[in-house]
């Protein structure tokens, strides 16, 4: 079904593919440029059936973060200029209209932030202005002039964002909607505003432009609206001419994963479903929808009619095109990794606009093109991690003759465990990946090699690229002969833990979801939890518990204030709330002075105490592995080390790093 054409209105797209509006920060003064232009056009020569534009800012407060805009005539050129370079490759291309209300930033470029209430928000802890009457019609007028600019640059859709907690959600709310006049109080006052913005575009636009709103299916945030109210306005929204709802998940606010790994392929595709049995217009379903197959088993049921693929197409801007061609498994997947968020909104970078941990040429389009070499050569990687098979699947791109040589079995080097940590799964999706796409590109993989300057001699490459990795770090502190202790990486490859007590020293990253990974050990998986679940066999506290309480106790050492320092923001907070649900006990500002056979001695403040443990895991940090790199740089003329090689880091650099290297080969 997925590339069945589907009515829209008027329109008719020729797959059920959307790519709906995400921000991409790359618009400083709201304005299109060549950057945005490049970005969407890559989509849309990789397939996508419909793509949604924006947020898009239609007050001139609004342009903050890097949000296109759309709140002046002179902006129209630069939109017409995005929507014929779209068309042309065969898509149809649609706008969504955006009014951040309380989450707004305009404070920063000192304009006030307008919401329906003066409640603040905890995104940017700011009071709002309350809006007056008068000031609400203000907005709504905005709403329509932006649709009627929007319908002059071409554009085949024009939406509205009901989600993620903004302006029109805000009205809706009875969390953020305190108002006793005709805009409050009651459901049918609550979506009040929501429903006239409609109607003002509707006016504007005339009955031929197809509308839509990209709607929440709840809000996901205590005392909030549910599917049920959100079913209710989505059916007042039908009445009031719109062609097409949208279906997404909760507030930004909400403490409940929506997009990170650890949500299931699919999971919120309920929420579209709830809706679509109300109205009579084309509904969509989005979050996770990461491969075609989740796609197509949504469409087969009959939750929706459509899909919104965001962070497929960030990931792979073929996606669509690879889907249709038979060739699904050369799509490299989304992994939930969340850089495109913390690299947006996080400090992870200077730069606060959309990147790709997978994808290095995602916002850099224009920058980062392959290009053949005027001379192909042979060479040879040393090292089947990210950054390695990154590398060879530039070089081959570029026409070199790839070798990559592999001490272990399979490749990803320590990839394989970075999957292993509850809701980590879809990390694998990215080694499927390369095994593919190096194998469609002719790239020799010799595994159960161990490279050496002999080997290296014999095989005489042109260029090597080390990607040896790194190694675990010694820890700085005396461990008696007698304790029990491994490293977090053995315990992440299968090493059996001894005891019932567990203490893990190293609070970053790597010791958390360590920690977490121990803490399930024992605990019921789906299916099982499934099983008791349908056949009502035990209490929800009894399921709970059997989901929450496993067989190791866990003691957590950091000498940090803060756990998971060196964390993307966007799944942090994701990792602790799991820890703590877990009952992992943590002891931040604690020093470790030694392992004794008895346990972990420790120092807090001025107190020393002992740690029982029966198995201590070491999580203090990798060295990186430079020592082939060091001999062949003697033998060989061009020799480039990526990776943990050069510095233990995130995937993103790794993989990163590995394009860029390989691109200038």
């Amino acid at each position: 079904m997925l590339f069945e054409r589907i009515q829209i209105g008027n329109i008719t797209l020729k797959n059920r593919i959307v790519m709906p509006a995400i921000d991409l920060g790359f618009c400083p003064d709201g304005k299109v440029n060549d950057r945005f232009i490049s970005f969407y056009e890559e989509r849309a020569r990789g397939g996508a059936g419909l793509i949604m534009i924006g947020g898009t800012a239609i007050e001139e407060q609004e342009v903050w973060g890097g949000f296109v805009s759309i709140h002046d005539d002179s902006y129209i050129e630069g939109h017409q200029k995005l929507v014929t370079a779209l068309k042309k490759h065969g898509a149809h291309v649609g706008i969504q209209l955006f009014h951040a209300g309380r989450y707004s930033f305009a404070f920063i470029n000192g304009h006030k932030i307008k919401a329906p209430s003066a409640i603040p928000s905890p995104l940017n802890r700011q009071v709002p202005h309350e809006l007056t009457i008068e000031e609400i019609k203000e907005i709504i007028k905005h709403f329509g002039e932006a649709a009627l600019r929007a319908k002059k640059a071409g554009y085949d859709v024009i939406e509205v964002i009901g989600s993620a907690g903004y302006l029109i959600n805000q009205f809706y709310s009875p969390v953020t909607n305190m108002r006793t006049d005709e805009y409050g109080g009651s459901l049918e006052n609550r979506m009040r505003f929501g429903l006239e913005v409609i109607k003002e575009i509707r006016s504007q636009v005339g009955k031929d432009m197809v509308l839509s709103i990209r709607l929440s299916g709840s809000d996901f945030v205590p005392n909030g609206n549910t599917w049920v109210e959100m079913a209710q306005f989505a059916k007042e929204l039908e009445k009031a001419s719109l062609d097409m709802i949208n279906v997404t998940g909760g507030w930004h606010e909400s403490k409940i994963p929506q997009i990170q790994s650890e949500v299931p392929l699919g999971a919120y595709s309920y929420l579209a479903s709830k809706v679509k049995q109300v109205v009579n217009i084309p509904v969509v379903a989005s979050n996770r929808i990461n491969n075609p197959q989740t796609a197509e088993e949504i469409l087969l049921s009959g939750k929706a009619d459509m899909v919104s693929i965001a962070r497929g197409f960030v990931a792979d801007s073929e996606w669509a095109l690879k889907a249709n061609n038979g060739k699904a498994e050369t799509i490299r997947q989304c992994i939930g990794c969340m850089y495109c968020f913390d690299k947006l909104f996080g400090d992870i970078s200077n730069d606060h606009s959309v990147g790709c941990a997978v994808n290095p040429r995602c916002g850099l389009e224009q920058e980062r093109n392959i290009t053949k070499a005027s001379k192909p050569s042979q060479v040879l990687v040393i090292g089947a991690g990210p950054a390695g098979l990154e590398a060879a699947r530039v070089a081959a791109i570029k026409g070199h003759k790839v070798t990559i040589v592999e001490k272990n079995d399979k490749i990803g080097g320590q990839w394989n465990i970075a999957a292993v940590p509850p809701g980590k799964s879809p990390f694998n999706s990215l080694l499927d990946y390369y095994q593919n796409i190096l194998a469609e590109l002719d790239v020799e993989i010799r595994l159960n090699t161990c490279a050496d300057p002999e080997l290296v001699k014999n095989i005489n490459p042109d260029k090597i690229i080390v990607a040896t990795g790194a190694r675990v770090s010694t820890p700085p502190f005396p461990i008696d002969d007698k304790a029990n202790v491994v490293s977090a990486w053995d315990i992440l490859e299968g090493k059996p833990i001894h005891g019932s007590q567990v203490v893990v020293i190293g609070g970053g990253s790597v010791g958390c979801e360590t920690a977490l990974y121990i803490s399930k050990l024992g605990t019921i998986d789906a299916d099982t939890l499934h099983f008791l679940t349908f056949h009502q066999i035990e209490s929800d506290d009894t399921l709970y518990d059997l989901l929450t309480k496993g067989t190791y106790g866990v003691t957590l050492v950091e000498m940090d204030k803060r756990l998971a320092r060196d964390m993307g923001r966007a799944t942090r907070w994701t990792v602790l709330k799991q820890m703590n649900t877990m009952g992992i006990n943590t002891m931040t500002e604690t020093k470790v002075k030694e392992i004794t056979a008895n346990g972990v001695k420790v120092q807090h403040g001025n107190e020393e105490m002992l740690i029982t443990a029966d198995t201590v895991v070491i999580a203090t940090g990798s060295t990186p592995n430079t020592e082939l790199y060091n001999e062949l740089k003697q033998m060989f003329r061009e020799v480039h080390l990526v990776g943990d090689a050069v510095s233990p880091a995130k995937v993103a650099d790794a993989i990163h790093q590995g394009f860029l290297v390989a691109n200038e080969l």
